[in-house]
């Protein structure tokens, strides 16, 4: 399977508000879910991604959350 990256880092860090760290840790299934390609309803939005790390931190990953 081919992957557009310039197209998938231009939603995941523009459309999604993702860093790049977080950006490149995603599996690419993972991004997909993000961007609600995986077949669901409706895509994730920004305010139930903040809802859902707000409800489950990660706490020492060694990540900088900030």
């Amino acid at each position: 399977m081919r992957f557009d990256w310039a197209g998938l880092m231009r939603l995941g860090l523009r459309g999604l508000g993702l860093k790049p760290a977080e950006f490149w840790a995603l599996t690419p299934a993972e991004l997909l879910v993000l961007l609600g390609r995986d077949g669901a309803e409706s895509p994730l939005g920004r305010a139930r991604l903040e809802e859902l790390a707000r409800a489950f931190p990660d706490h020492g990953s060694g990540q900088d959350t900030e």
